[in-house]
């Protein structure tokens, strides 16, 4: 028997998307395997090790998982007028997703009111005067947040990869009506092309070694309070997928790649370093044996 992780994680864009598609669409952990998510690891900006592909970012996510699934939306960005005079339309029948924004500035968060460089996403359903009413799957239904402090967390400059300043998503409509296995199939050419297993082997090495030489502070929250749960939770999500579409020798590896991230939260947390490196260092291999399976997989 073989278990299905819910429950919480930073799953902002697929839940998302997920709200917004509604009963059209499939559920967020599909989403989230479709964005090209699970298939690497990477260090990014200061030192910051991201279980993602390098090659990837949160725009390539949103428009590869929409794609595989038939839908298609407008986008706007670069100008806070414009931006703001689309939130103005936004309706629960016809929302905007918002993003990215710096989590760590929204004024509903509580504890943080600073920038911690963490993109995040809204589902905007309306605007009553200057504030705004958003659905933040991070665990705030109907939140509201003024016009002018969402402006502030919306300038695209706090992350470790390039994003649009005033990004939204509107006019949500689905063109094709895609089965969500048939998608996932089709997901297998992403997942193949953002899998590098040397560059990957040589990410997972370099944070053994970040690790062992001492983390700082934000490294540290990074890995701890983010980076892992999300790490875990989409190989757990992807592996279980693909085992539902056939593909049961890549699934095999990406649930070995779950049970190597999720172990390591705890030697992390309690500063075992040695043991967080050793696992890193297991786990790197593995990039390259998912790949070839996705490979063959392919040519089936």
């Amino acid at each position: 028997m073989v278990l299905r992780y819910l429950g919480n994680g930073p799953y902002c864009a697929a839940n998302s998307l997920s709200v917004i598609f509604g009963d059209a669409g499939p559920g967020p952990a599909t989403i989230e395997v479709l964005s090209g998510t699970p298939f690497g690891i990477a260090v990014h900006g200061d030192n910051l090790t991201y279980f993602s592909p390098q090659r990837w970012d949160p725009e390539f996510g949103l428009k590869n998982s929409m794609k595989l699934l038939g839908w298609e939306c407008d986008r706007v960005h670069g100008s806070a007028e414009e931006s703001v005079a689309v939130l103005r339309t936004a309706t629960r029948d016809k929302p905007v997703l918002v993003g990215q924004v710096e989590m760590g500035l929204l004024p509903y968060v509580p504890g943080i009111g600073q920038a911690i460089g963490a993109d995040h996403n809204l589902v905007v359903i309306g605007v009553e005067g200057d504030l705004v009413r958003a659905h933040d799957v991070q665990g705030w239904p109907f939140v509201t947040v003024p016009i002018d402090k969402l402006l502030e967390t919306w300038k695209g400059d706090t992350f470790a990869f390039p994003a649009d300043p005033y990004a939204l998503r509107h006019n949500f409509r689905r063109v094709r009506d895609v089965d969500p296995h048939t998608a996932l199939r089709d997901s297998i050419h992403t997942a193949v092309d953002m899998l590098d297993g040397p560059e990957c082997a040589e990410a997972a090495e370099r944070s053994a070694k970040i690790i062992e030489n001492g983390l700082t502070n934000m490294q540290w929250k990074y890995l701890v309070e983010f980076t892992v749960q999300g790490g875990a939770r989409r190989l757990a999500d992807a592996a279980m997928l693909y085992g539902e579409i056939g593909a049961t020798r890549a699934a095999a590896v990406l649930d070995r790649q779950a049970l190597l991230v999720g172990s390591l939260q705890l030697p992390l947390v309690t500063q075992d370093n040695a043991t967080a490196a050793a696992i890193l260092r297991e786990l790197a291999p593995t990039y390259g044996e998912l790949r070839d399976e996705l490979v063959k997989e392919l040519d089936r």
